[in-house]
C-alpha cells in the first residue's frame, strides 16, 4: 500500500481530532485565557488539513506581532456534516470553516452562532471558493469527459455521502444541474439521470478526504467526483497516476466560515476569533489559499492563479437551488431528492 502524502496528512488530522477533544475537555467551562497565550479551535472539513496547517503558521506570527501574545490554534477535520453535528453535541469550537453555509446554519439554530454570520465577513463569509472536477487514473481508459460518461455501465464512480459531507452535496448539485440542463428541466429525467449515477457508485465514504484516500491510495473506482483542490493536490503527489478531468458544467463551490459566538464568548477568545477568519482575506492568505489549490476570493490574487485553475469552465451557484436552505431541505433533508433516487 503506498504512503503518500494524503494518508500521512489524514493520520495528522485525526491526532488534531483528538487533541481538539483533549483541550475541550480540560477548558474548564471556558475559563478565561492566560494573559500570555490565547487558544483557539478550529472545525473545519475534511480537505483544509494542508491549507489550515500551513495557515496557521502564518497568522500565528501575526497575531504575536500585533498583540504580543502567543496563539495555539488546535484543529479538527472530518465530514462537514458530521463536524456541525460535533459542534451542537459539544465540541467548544471557536469557530467554524466548513463546506457549505447550511452546516453552519445548523449551528446557528442550535443557538451557538448569532444571525447575520453570513454577512460579517467579505463575500458572503466565504474566504476561497472551489468547483467540482473528475479525477481518473492515467490514460483515462474509461474515456471520461463529462457528467453523461459516469453513468455508462461498467464505469465505477467514487463519490462521499451527502448525508455526512459538504463537498458530496456540491457534487450531487452539480450532476443535477447538468441533468436540468440536459433535460431541459424535466424532473423524471433528471431523478432518472442521477440514479444511475449512484446506482454506479462503488464506495460511498462519510467525508471528501475519506473518498479521495478510497481512490488514490486504495486504487478503488475509475473517476473520482472530487473538490477541485483536491484533485490538484492527488496530481501533485502522483503527477504520473492520474488526470484532471473539468467537466462542461459545475458549481461554484463556497465553504463558509463562522465564530461560534457562543463558545467564544465562553472561552474569551471572540477578538482572536474574528482576527483570525479576517486574516483569511489578506492578500498573504488568499495567495497560501491559491497555493492549496482553492479558489482565491480576491479576484487579483485569483487571476495570478489563471495557469492553475480553469476559469472558464461554466458554472452555477447555490443561488441557482434558492441558497442552501432551499437546497437542502429539497435534496438532502431526510425523504426528499437524494433519498428517492438513492433508494432506487
Amino acid at each position: 500500500m503506498k504512503k503518500g502524502l494524503l494518508k500521512k496528512l489524514t493520520a495528522i488530522g485525526m491526532t488534531a481530532m483528538v487533541l481538539a477533544g483533549s483541550l475541550a475537555g480540560c477548558q474548564d467551562g471556558g475559563a478565561a485565557q492566560d494573559s500570555d497565550t490565547v487558544t483557539l479551535t478550529n472545525v473545519s472539513y475534511d480537505p483544509t488539513r494542508e491549507f489550515y496547517e500551513a495557515f496557521n503558521k502564518i497568522f500565528a506570527e501575526h497575531y504575536q506581532e500585533e498583540t504580543g501574545k502567543t496563539i495555539e490554534i488546535t484543529q479538527s477535520h472530518g465530514g462537514s456534516g458530521s463536524q456541525a453535528r460535533s459542534v451542537i453535541e459539544g465540541n467548544e469550537a471557536d469557530v467554524v470553516t466548513l463546506a457549505l453555509a447550511h452546516d453552519i446554519t445548523l449551528i446557528e439554530e442550535a443557538g451557538l452562532i448569532e444571525p447575520g454570520w453570513l454577512e460579517e465577513f467579505e463575500e458572503n463569509s466565504a474566504p476561497y471558493t472551489s468547483t467540482i472536477v473528475f479525477l481518473v487514473r492515467k490514460g483515462n481508459e474509461k474515456n471520461i469527459s463529462d457528467w453523461d460518461d459516469l453513468i455508462t455501465e461498467g464505469v465505477s464512480v467514487i463519490t462521499p455521502d451527502p448525508k455526512s459531507s459538504g463537498g458530496a452535496c456540491w457534487n450531487f448539485l452539480a450532476a443535477w444541474y447538468y441533468a436540468d440542463r440536459k433535460f431541459g428541466g424535466d424532473e423524471t429525467a433528471m431523478k432518472d439521470f442521477t440514479a444511475s449515477l449512484y446506482d454506479n457508485v462503488l464506495v460511498m465514504d462519510s467525508g471528501a478526504r475519506g473518498s479521495t484516500t478510497t481512490f488514490v491510495e486504495n486504487g478503488q473506482g475509475d473517476v473520482l467526483i472530487a473538490w477541485e483542490n483536491e484533485a490538484l493536490l492527488a496530481l501533485q503527489e502522483y503527477p504520473d497516476e492520474f488526470e484532471l478531468v473539468t467537466p462542461s458544467i459545475s458549481i461554484l463551490a463556497e465553504p463558509s466560515v463562522a465564530i461560534v459566538d457562543e463558545n467564544a464568548d465562553k472561552n474569551a477568545t471572540q477578538e482572536a476569533a474574528k482576527e483570525y477568519l479576517s486574516f483569511l482575506y489578506t492578500e498573504e492568505a488568499q495567495r497560501l489559499a491559491g497555493e492549496n489549490f482553492y479558489r482565491p476570493s480576491n479576484e487579483a490574487v485569483l487571476q495570478e492563479f489563471s495557469d492553475v485553475f480553469d476559469l472558464d469552465v461554466e458554472l452555477c451557484t447555490i443561488d441557482d437551488f434558492g441558497g442552501w436552505d432551499q437546497a437542502y431541505a429539497d435534496f438532502f433533508a431526510d425523504d426528499t431528492i437524494f433519498d428517492e433516487i438513492y433508494n432506487q
